[in-house]
This record gives C-alpha cells, structure tokens and sequence, in this order.
C-alpha cells in the first residue's frame, strides 16, 4: 500500500444527501481488480459473503453476518470490467448507491474509485470510515493475505470524515 492509499476520500453535498468519492491505485491489472469486486469466492475475503449477478437489474445480496446487516437490492450500472453499481440498501430503505469504477493505468496497474452515496439524514461519515475499512481489506485480500474488518483503520478515519462533512454543510 502506498501513501496515496491511506489519504481520506472526498465529501460533496447533493440535492438528497450527500456523496463521497475514495480512491485507490492497485499495483493490480483491471481484472485482477474486476474479479475481487464481482467474484462472490474473491468478495467474501474483503466484502461479505453473498452474490452478485453480473447484469444490469441482477441481483445485489451480502450479508454481513457479524453485524446483521443485510444487503438486498439491485444492479443498476453494469459494464464490465469498469463499472458496477448496486445499491447499499434492502427494499424499503432509501437508496445508497456504492459505484466501483476502474481505470486501467499505462504501468499496468488500476485506478480504482468508489462513489458513495448517503441520505441527509443518515451517518456519512460512519460509512466513510466503513469503506476506509473495507478498502484495506481489498488491498491485502488481492495480495493473498486476507485481514479482518480494521477497527483502528475505521477510528482512525472517522474522525477526518465528520471534519469533512461539516465542510461540505
């Protein structure tokens, strides 16, 4: 992992929220990196266990056993192997949609940058430093050394992206 890797993403106010970009360079071609957001053997190591199917309006289920989240919702931008977007929700709750997208880079690495988006009402910050987490997870889960969910990764950034929130009104 290099320096840029650990820097805080960025925080925007929308019309119905807010939204959040994290971005990531993988020393990883883009299929490599394709195949840990979309393989269900490759996600469970850095995600949770659960299955997407690879289409746009396929089915988008995780679930988080540790914490009894459960995701259930559907692909809404499919275009492989750059684009995926789902929907961080179940029916019922309002839309988060998650935006993986990859750019392959001429040193034969991926640029990898993840859009988040969260209501007004709800905790951003939370679900920066989440993903903060998760995404550490995905570096060392693409180097064949898994990890467990980082808490001192998810403290360590939670703090930074209140500060941001605050900035963005």
């Amino acid at each position: 992992m290099n320096e840029s890797n650990e820097a805080l993403g960025s925080i925007r106010r929308t019309e119905n929220g807010f939204e959040a970009r994290l971005e990531r360079t993988l020393a990883h071609d883009q299929q490599t990196v394709w195949d840990m957001l979309t393989d269900p053997a490759k996600f469970v190591d850095w995600l949770a266990p659960g299955e997407i199917e690879l289409k746009q309006g396929g089915r988008a289920q995780l679930n988080f056993v540790d914490s009894g989240i459960v995701i259930d919702s559907t692909v809404s931008a499919f275009d492989p192997p750059r684009l995926l977007e789902y929907s961080w929700s179940s029916p019922g709750e309002p839309l988060r949609p998650i935006r993986y997208e990859l750019e392959e880079l001429a040193d034969g690495g991926t640029k990898l940058t993840l859009t988040i988006g969260s209501p007004a009402d709800e905790d951003v910050a939370r679900s920066c430093a989440g993903w903060e987490a998760h995404l550490m997870m995905l570096l060392a889960a693409i180097e064949g050394v898994p990890i467990k969910f980082p808490f001192e990764r998810f403290q360590s950034t939670r703090e930074g992206y209140n500060q941001l929130v605050s900035a963005a009104g």
